[in-house]
């Protein structure tokens, strides 16, 4: 098959979107498909070196200076799509350049994939007034979109029943980001004391995302707060880096857990593997996400989490089982408190977890998403349905 991808978000940008692009665009070209990716342009990037990424023009944005928005203009951009002779279209976003490419699509008759991959309407906070009324008009604006399109895909069967309680009434297929499995199995596993001096005595809590406002980690401190007033001897390690950095750095001074937390910045892939090997338990405090792909990462490197019951989090953790899902902050801290005095509870729990990871490797998934085009393309109903009606 012959792919085009449309995406406001790509490398060298980091996020959950970016990563399930790149993983699904490696396995698929491992399979003998061709995909372009359409994307911005950014200051940094080399595409000299990054084949198959067609470039639009962009400007950033001064709340999140690191996101740059592409501009839907470009010469010759029709042209160059016409020529690809491509089977099919699949948007990543219903803004901007994902327009971009659901009308290429509808020129050309192409048929239309949607991946919803954000709760829009959680990320209010980047807009300086009317928040309701935005929330409100994100919900709308995405629900047109994936009724416009042909099938939409997304990361959990959670995800698939809020869209049907927004009026989503066209096809959806639930495919996760799959993850690469053996790279988190063979993590380092003296990655962060050796990095960060942490000393041996010390637990570590780890957190893996962007350090935003929608990752709830004013919450996360103060839950590591209590877990203080139980255990001295743990630290909390933020790995990643995002617009709130410093105000987070602030935020552990003014709570008085400053010299018990410790960021790393920026990690490479495999950097985050170590990370995850070398830590005794994965906390989420996010509400936001489709998926929680680094919820799935932890798994396989055999971490239990710690998590807020919320869409990501639910269809990935097995209460009780992998992990814990929270309602309220004391409970987050009583079963942290809960695992750290209890180390066969962690055993255990983390060897649930790898077994969950196992059905989420980029492989499988990869395949699933192949045959989703495949059943598009072929107008095969019945094949969607069943595709639809298999739970992951």
């Amino acid at each position: 098959m012959r792919l085009g991808y449309f995406a406001d978000s790509y490398r060298p940008y980091v996020s959950g979107v970016v990563q399930s692009i790149d993983t699904f665009s490696r396995e698929l070209r491992r399979r003998g498909h061709f995909i372009e990716v359409f994307a911005p342009n950014y200051p940094s990037c080399k595409d000299s070196v990054d084949q198959d990424v067609y470039r639009f023009p962009s400007f950033n944005t001064p709340f999140y200076p690191e996101f740059y928005i592409g501009m839907p203009l470009s010469i010759g951009a029709g042209k160059f799509v016409r020529d690809l002779h491509l089977d099919l279209i699949h948007v990543h976003s219903p803004f901007f350049l994902g327009h971009v490419g659901a009308s290429m699509a509808r020129r050309l008759e192409l048929p239309l994939v949607f991946t919803y991959h954000t709760l829009y309407d959680q990320y209010v906070h980047y807009f300086p007034f009317a928040r309701r009324l935005t929330q409100k008009m994100m919900v709308y604006i995405a629900t047109r979109f994936c009724n416009n399109c042909d099938l939409v895909i997304t990361p959990t069967g959670v995800i698939e029943k809020l869209l049907r309680s927004y009026g989503v009434v066209v096809p959806i297929v639930s495919i996760s980001t799959g993850i690469d499995t053996q790279l988190f199995e063979e993590g380092d596993r003296h990655f962060l004391r050796n990095r960060l001096g942490i000393a041996p005595e010390e637990k570590i809590l780890l957190f893996v995302g962007r350090l935003s406002k929608e990752k709830n980690l004013g919450s996360l401190f103060r839950v590591f707060g209590r877990v203080l007033h139980v255990d001295r001897d743990v630290t909390l390690v933020l790995a990643g880096s995002g617009p709130d950095e410093e105000n987070l750095r602030q935020l552990a001074v003014e709570m008085g857990i400053a010299d018990k937390l410790a960021l790393t910045g920026r990690l490479s892939h495999e950097e985050v593997a170590g990370a995850c090997k070398s830590a005794d338990i994965f906390v989420f405090p996010s509400v936001t996400e489709t998926q929680g792909l680094v919820l799935a990462e932890a798994m396989a490197a055999g971490l239990t989490v710690v998590a807020r019951s919320a869409f990501g989090s639910v269809a990935i953790v097995n209460d009780g089982v992998n992990g814990y899902l929270c309602d309220s902050e004391e409970m987050f801290a009583d079963r942290i408190c809960e695992l750290l005095q209890n180390q066969a509870l962690r055993r255990r729990m983390g060897e649930a977890a790898i077994a969950r990871a196992q059905g989420l490797t980029a492989e499988k998934m990869a395949i699933r998403l192949e045959r989703t085009y495949q059943a598009l393309i072929a107008k095969d109903r019945e094949a969607l349905e069943q595709l639809a009606g298999e739970e992951i």
